[in-house]
């Protein structure tokens, strides 16, 4: 059994100051994908970069104290690409793949369209990309695993207010409908596999103590190809872990 969590810790250097790496030793995931660490790897304490048991992968950003992404993993993955080798999408320090024998997963921090007209269309024009990368994988019968902070809420039941949020980026139509076409190109939002709930969320606005009254969206996913449907045993959300305005997002994979 392979379990396999995702967080957006909002800053790995202050995630660990509340506990990340006592909580990941707690947790013992066989891989552990992290969005947003705000940090170049030559930035980080030794106790972020070797963690006993564990290999680590980092993807920064061009700018510091931005974006970023790293993933500790068990296994030694047999490749490790950088980015999705799309010069425009890889100054951002958004994207690793990890090549295993079972799988290829993508850890990636997607980015988010509300800052004005031209980052919605860098979000939607990177949500494409990054589909054409994976369709080309899904021709050559690779068995695919995506985790990460998608930005984006994918219905009505995955936010508390959907209807004061229809006009904002994170849950607007174009966004919603990029996830219905990766959906149907070939692969499955894990948790709604195994949890059809309402009020399932993965941020919560820290500003207005969100996070009490769990007024939040799902925009935290696993997703994975139709051909590791039979593979997945658990997909579930870790709401009560604290230390970020996320929370953790995992699944369970078996393989014989």
């Amino acid at each position: 059994m392979l379990k396999l969590i995702s967080w957006n810790v909002n800053g790995i250097r202050a995630a660990a100051k509340k506990g990340l790496l006592e909580w990941l030793k707690r947790e013992s995931p066989d891989i552990f994908c992290v969005q947003e660490t705000k940090a170049w790897e030559e930035q980080l304490d030794d106790s972020l970069i070797y963690i006993s048991g564990y290999y680590s992968y980092f993807s920064k950003p061009e700018r510091k104290g931005y974006s970023g992404v790293a993933v500790y993993t068990k296994q030694k993955p047999l490749s490790v690409q950088i980015g999705l080798g799309i010069p425009e999408f890889d100054t951002e320090g958004r994207t690793l793949i990890l090549e295993y024998e079972n799988f290829i997963l993508f850890n990636i921090y997607y980015p988010n369209g509300k800052q004005n007209p031209e980052r919605l269309k860098y979000k939607l024009d990177f949500y494409e990309a990054f589909q054409n990368v994976c369709v080309e994988l899904l021709k050559q019968n690779k068995k695919i695993v995506i985790c990460g902070d998608v930005n984006t809420a994918h219905k009505e039941i995955d936010l508390a207010r959907p209807k004061e949020n229809s006009n904002v980026s994170g849950f607007l139509p174009e966004e919603r409908a990029w996830i219905d076409r990766f959906l149907s190109a070939g692969f499955i939002d894990t948790l709604r596999m195994f949890n059809d709930k309402l009020e399932v969320y993965t941020w919560w606005d820290m500003v207005t103590r969100a996070r009490e009254r769990n007024v939040g969206w799902r925009i935290d996913y696993f997703f994975i190809s139709e051909n590791l449907r039979n593979n997945i045993t658990n997909a579930f959300t870790m709401p009560d872990i604290m230390g970020s305005d996320h929370c953790p997002v995992g699944i369970e994979l078996k393989f014989n």
